[in-house]
């Protein structure tokens, strides 16, 4: 039994045997506040709220909410009318609503009893700021955020510059790691560099809520970046194992103040999961085949070509023609850039174009910051697998020759001792030669396939980092035009495929 199906019996238990005794002292039969639904239409009655808030209190993620006015409102109709006694009741439930009612001092009065409290315009603000928190808080937490796209890995899918909504709901919402924190802030304090914005105090597991769907392969989704349980706080934007590959583990924490971070205030990275757990993925010349079939490609997957001229330069007209964004003069007439199949197609057709060619590395070339970053596996971007994607309970062969591939896994997502000899694999102090998985994982690349720093670059990403999937683009700015012609009309209210 987990941790959070014991708490939460436990809460049920507390709380209804304190309603039991609020029922009551409020004239009702203690026993109704046991019986399922039932026993909120009779709560609403105690605290004498129109029979339409029932509405909210059955549908999902808001009946959260509601249930935290009720719990208000019982604290009114206790006298209880204090910021800090309703903040309290907010937060613990579980804790005041036994206390209201199995305390001899505490008495109930009908709400049409209650005189009217007169509340001073600072107190006025403050109910108003605290209500405006929570719910937004609540919102954020359960049902859907906002995120921008700060980089051209998804290109021309998603934009540098689009504002989008992601839908926590769709794959259920998880509860924080770190549930205190200061709000709306991600790891970092606003208007510091590096304060962190929350403290670990209490550190909860991991667990999620029941969404409306699983990932499927082509979902857009956002998650936490694996790679960023350990962070270089003064180069935040690369991976801090990359940096220990390529500087060395001293150099690194020499020059760098180094911090370990929870999973839920790791970066939060968006990509297309192109394989889900159960899966075997293999890249064969920039093609992604899942399960030995080719996955179709989103409309507007690019990568990156050798655009040979005549000689003419390549105005910044003809770029915007066909939406090129990302270019690489590397001389007079020959361009590295970022196409889409259809760009490329439409720009072989200028006369001053002499070649048009994909740029695909060769099968037989090993580039050493591809995962698992060992010469048993000379993979790069563009071939890359066989790779078996892990599905909760399956069970895989390990020993040396292998165990590159799930090393990360083993220690670092599932928590366990791993050591590594010249002829044995032992896990938890016990040789083995096989494993089995605790959680789900998944594959995520960018459509910008050759300008993406992605699962090729990190490896797996656990079940425990998804974050939501992203479903619509509300805004879309091009902060290179001038601030008249900055909005993206023809990108902004579009929804994510």
């Amino acid at each position: 039994m987990s941790i959070y199906m014991i708490l939460s019996i436990l809460f049920f238990i507390s709380s209804a045997a304190g309603l039991w005794r609020i029922f009551e002292k409020a004239g009702y039969k203690g026993w109704e506040a046991i019986v399922p639904f039932y026993n909120f239409y009779i709560w609403l009655k105690v605290i004498k709220k129109p029979l339409w808030w029932y509405l909210f209190i059955i549908i999902p993620y808001i009946n959260v909410f509601t249930l935290l006015l009720m719990v208000v409102e019982t604290l009114k109709c206790f006298r209880k009318d204090g910021l800090g006694e309703q903040a309290l009741g907010v937060l613990f439930p579980f804790v005041l609503l036994p206390y209201l009612g199995f305390s001899s001092r505490e008495q109930y009065t009908h709400p049409d009893k209650l005189p009217v409290v007169e509340k001073s315009g600072w107190r006025e603000w403050a109910d108003a700021l605290i209500f405006a928190v929570i719910a937004a808080t609540i919102i954020r937490m359960f049902f859907i955020e906002a995120y921008t796209i700060p980089t051209s890995s998804m290109e021309k899918s998603l934009l540098v510059g689009d504002y989008l909504f992601v839908s926590k709901m769709s794959y259920g919402p998880k509860v924080p790691n770190t549930p205190i924190a200061f709000p709306f802030a991600h790891h970092t304090m606003p208007l510091t560099e590096y304060t962190r914005s929350y403290v670990e105090w209490i550190k909860l597991p991991y667990y999620r809520f029941p969404g409306f769907r699983t990932i499927g392969n082509n979902d857009v989704v956002v998650f936490n970046y694996p790679d960023g349980d350990t962070v270089a706080l003064q180069m935040q934007n690369r991976s801090y194992y990359a940096m220990v590959r390529e500087m060395g583990h001293d150099m690194v924490h020499r020059n760098y103040d180094v911090v370990a971070r929870p999973v839920d205030k790791r970066e939060n990275y968006i990509k297309r999961c192109v394989g889900i757990p159960g899966d075997s993925l293999q890249i064969i010349d920039g093609k992604i085949f899942i399960n030995g079939q080719p996955l179709p490609n989103p409309a507007d997957v690019q990568y990156n070509y050798q655009v040979v001229t005549d000689g003419t330069p390549l105005h910044g007209r003809v770029l915007d023609r066909y939406d090129i964004s990302d270019v690489y003069q590397r001389t007079a007439s020959e361009y590295i850039m970022a196409l889409t199949e259809n760009a490329a197609e439409s720009l072989a057709q200028l006369n001053s174009i002499q070649q048009v060619r994909k740029i695909i590395k060769p099968a037989n070339y090993h580039e050493g910051h591809i995962f698992p970053f060992h010469r048993n596996y000379p993979w790069n971007e563009d071939n890359f697998g066989p790779l078996y994607i892990p599905q909760k309970g399956s069970t895989i062969e390990v020993n040396p020759e292998n165990i590159m591939l799930w090393e990360r896994i083993i220690e670092v997502y599932e928590g366990n001792t791993l050591e590594v000899t010249s002829n044995q694999v032992i896990i938890n102090g016990e040789p083995t030669t096989h494993y089995t998985f605790t959680m789900n994982y998944y594959w995520m690349v960018g459509d910008n396939r050759h300008n993406s720093a992605d699962s090729r670059y990190w490896g797996f990403v656990p079940e425990d980092h998804i974050v939501g999937r992203a479903m619509f683009v509300w805004l879309s700015l091009d902060k290179n035009k001038s601030l008249l012609n900055r909005i993206r009309f023809n990108k902004t209210f579009r929804t994510i495929k």
